[in-house]
C-alpha cells in the first residue's frame, strides 16, 4: 500500500499512539532526562557533549542520517549536532530543531519524591528537568520519523536535524554557526517543537516568538557595608535607589512607561487572529489595561524582574549594603527597536534622577522577535494536517509568548518557520517540578506522524527554497 492509502496512514498513526501508551516514550525519555545536560551554572561541558554523543548521534545514525558534531564557533560555546538524510534532491527538505540543554536542576526546590534528573511518573504526568523543555519535544519529532522509516523504508522527503546545547543561555553561537553552515542547513521549511500549547486539550501551532533581552542593573556606591544604626539616614541605600529605579520603568500594574519599549505591530489583523483564543490564567489588575489577556501576552511587550541581590536574605545583618544588583527582562514582539532598548533605558533613568544605576545587557544573546505570515502555504498545509489527525482545528498563534532563536531560521536561513508544541502552559518549565502530560505526548506523536506522512504525499506542491 502507498502512503496515500488512508488505512496505512491510520495504521502508522495508531502505531505512533502505541509508542506512548505501551511505555516506549517513557523509557526513552527517562534515558534522556538522566543526562544532566545543564547549560547554566550547574552544568559541565562534558555533560552537554554526552547528550549528543550518547543519545542523539546513535539515534540519528540508525535512521540513516549523516551525523556530525561541531564545535561552537564562539570560544567557550556548547557543541552542536547536525544530521542530514537526502532521499532525492527533487523532494522537499524539512529542517527539524531541538535543544538538549536544560536549566539548572535546582533539586532543593522540587517537592518530596521528585528529583530533576530522574524521570518520575505520577498518574498521567512525567516529571523531570527537560521533560517539557525540550527533550520530549524533539524526541517525539525524531521518533515519528523513525516510525515511518521502519514501516515504509523511506520518509518520502529529505530531512535535516540541528540539535543545539545552549538555548537556555541565549543560543550562544547558534547564529554564527548558521552563517557558516548555510549550505549544510539549506531547507524548505523549519518544523520544530518548543514552548507550550495554549490549551492542553487542543493542538497549537505558531510561526514566531516574542524576543527576550536580559538587562543587568547595578548601584555600586561603596566597597563595604556600614552599620545601619551609626550610618542610617546618612549614607544612601543602594537597594532603595535600585528599587525606586525599577519601579519607575512601569506603573503599579506593570504597564511599561518607556515609550521606546512599546511596539507598533498590534495591528487589526493581529488583533483579529488573537480575538477567539481561549482564556488564559491571569491577574485582572495586571498588564496593559486596554488590551485583552491574549493581546498582552502575544501582541505586546512586558517587563519582569528576574532577580535582585542585596545583603544576605537568609541571614540579614544590621548594615547598609554598599552595592545592590538586579536583572530585569524585556519580552518584546515584532515592531520593537531592539538596538534602542538599552539607550532608551539609560535616558529614562537619567530623566527620573537615577544616574547611579549602571545598565548593561545580561550575559547571553538576546532573542529577536519574529512573526511569519499565517496565510503562507506551508502554514496552511500544516494547519490542515493537524486538524485532520486531531479531528479539531488547532489554535494558530502569530507568535509564541516566550522566546526562541527563531530569527536564526527566518533571517539567516530564510525559512518559513512552524512550531508545533507538545507541552502545556502549566508544565513548570524553568522552575521546580517540571513535567509533561502523557495525553499530550500521545497526541503529539500522532500529529507529527500524520504531518510527516502528509509532507511525503503532498509536499512537492509546496513552495521550495529560492
Amino acid at each position: 500500500m502507498s502512503i496515500s492509502d488512508m488505512t496505512t496512514r491510520q495504521d502508522l498513526i495508531a502505531a505512533a499512539s502505541r509508542y506512548v501508551t505501551e511505555g516506549g516514550l517513557e523509557t526513552d525519555l527517562a534515558r534522556l532526562v538522566a543526562h544532566k545536560s545543564v547549560s547554566q551554572s550547574e552544568g559541565t561541558p562534558e555533560d552537554l557533549m554526552a547528550y549528543l554523543t550518547g543519545e542523539m548521534q546513535p539515534m540519528l545514525t540508525a535512521m540513516g542520517f549523516d551525523v556530525a558534531i561541531h564545535a561552537n564557533p564562539r570560544p567557550g560555546g556548547a557543541p552542536l549536532l547536525t544530521g542530514v538524510r537526502i532521499e532525492d534532491p527533487a523532494l522537499p527538505t524539512v529542517l527539524v530543531y531541538g535543544h538538549g540543554d536544560v536549566c539548572n536542576g535546582e533539586a532543593h526546590r522540587w517537592r518530596e519524591g521528585l528529583s530533576p534528573f530522574v524521570l518520575t511518573r505520577e498518574d498521567d504526568k512525567l516529571y523531570g528537568r527537560g521533560t517539557a523543555d525540550n527533550k520530549v519535544q524533539h524526541l517525539i519529532n525524531l521518533k515519528a520519523m523513525e516510525l515511518i522509516l521502519k514501516e515504509n523504508g523511506r520518509l518520502g522527503f529529505n530531512a535535516k536535524v540541528i540539535i543545539e546545547m545552549a538555548e537556555e543561555t541565549g543560543s550562544y553561537g547558534l547564529r554564527d554557526f548558521f552563517e557558516e553552515k548555510k549550505d549544510l542547513l539549506a531547507s524548505d521549511v523549519l518544523i520544530a517543537s518548543d514552548g507550550p500549547r495554549l490549551a492542553a486539550d487542543t493542538p497549537t501551532m505558531f510561526m514566531g516568538s516574542r524576543g527576550g533581552m536580559g538587562i543587568d542593573l547595578t548601584v555600586d556606591l561603596r566597597p563595604s557595608d556600614h552599620h545601619s544604626g551609626n550610618f542610617g539616614g546618612l549614607l544612601a541605600d543602594p537597594a532603595i535607589i535600585l528599587a525606586h529605579a525599577i519601579a519607575s520603568i512601569t506603573d503599579k500594574r506593570g504597564q511599561i512607561r518607556i515609550k521606546e519599549w512599546l511596539p507598533d505591530s498590534l495591528t487589526p489583523d493581529i488583533r483579529e487572529a488573537l480575538k477567539d483564543l481561549p482564556p488564559r490564567r491571569h491577574d485582572a489588575d495586571w498588564g496593559q489595561e486596554d488590551l485583552t489577556p491574549s493581546e498582552r501576552v502575544f501582541g505586546w511587550n512586558s517587563m519582569a524582574v528576574l532577580a535582585m541581590a542585596n545583603g544576605n536574605i537568609d541571614a540579614p545583618q544590621n548594615a547598609i549594603s554598599g552595592k545592590a544588583r538586579a536583572t530585569i527582562q524585556l519580552r518584546f514582539v515584532v515592531g520593537t527597536d531592539v538596538e534602542g532598548v538599552i539607550p532608551a533605558l539609560r535616558r529614562h533613568l537619567d530623566r527620573e534622577g537615577f544616574p547611579q544605576v549602571a545598565v548593561k545587557p545580561s550575559r547571553g544573546e538576546a532573542f529577536r522577535a519574529t512573526r511569519f505570515p499565517p496565510d503562507h502555504p506551508w502554514v496552511k498545509f500544516v494547519e490542515q494536517s493537524l486538524a485532520e489527525t486531531a479531528g479539531r482545528k488547532p489554535h494558530v498563534l502569530p507568535n509564541l509568548a516566550g522566546s526562541l532563536p527563531n530569527d536564526a531560521f527566518t533571517e539567516i536561513l530564510g525559512l518559513p518557520t512552524i512550531w508545533v508544541p507538545h507541552s502545556h502552559a502549566e508544565c513548570g518549565q524553568h522552575g521546580p517540578n517540571e513535567h509533561v502530560l502523557l495525553p499530550v505526548m500521545e497526541e503529539g506523536m500522532r500529529l507529527m506522524t500524520g504531518l510527516f506522512l502528509d509532507i511525503a504525499e503532498k509536499g512537492q506542491s509546496l513552495p521550495r527554497r529560492g
